[in-house]
């Protein structure tokens, strides 16, 4: 799956344990309703938000998962994640085609003048 949008927020890197760390992103949207999505990227997939800057347009490659989780009372709760795994840089401007040059105006002939008494083989 992916998520294309501006970035909001570029998180820090926290070190969650010895051998755990996570960086946050957050991604604004652009449809009719926007939506800011938070994504997680996790271990050496950090990096990638290192050339990352607020503002910019992306596409984040995402995974989703879930969890189960049982409370000390027994209620049953469940947990969604979404997970970057690539991200890409988009060109908020359109590429340019260039239009191949014009002729001189100098260069066109004028018409030949047609008169109804000529006569054509066309039959319209």
């Amino acid at each position: 799956m992916e998520v294309s949008g501006k970035v909001k927020v570029v998180g820090v890197e926290q070190q969650v344990s010895p051998t755990f760390k996570k960086r946050e992103l957050v991604v604004t949207t652009d449809e009719q309703y926007p939506q800011s999505i938070m994504i997680e990227f996790v271990q050496d997939k950090t990096d990638l938000l290192n050339s990352i800057s607020v503002g910019e347009n992306v596409k984040v490659s995402i995974n989703l998962g879930g969890r189960e989780w049982v409370n000390p009372q027994g209620e049953t709760k469940y947990f969604n994640s979404i997970k970057g795994w690539r991200i890409e840089k988009l060109t908020s401007e359109a590429p340019q085609t260039q239009a191949p040059p014009m002729p001189a105006a100098a260069a066109f002939e004028p018409a030949a003048t047609f008169t109804e008494e000529e006569h054509d083989d066309l039959p319209f």
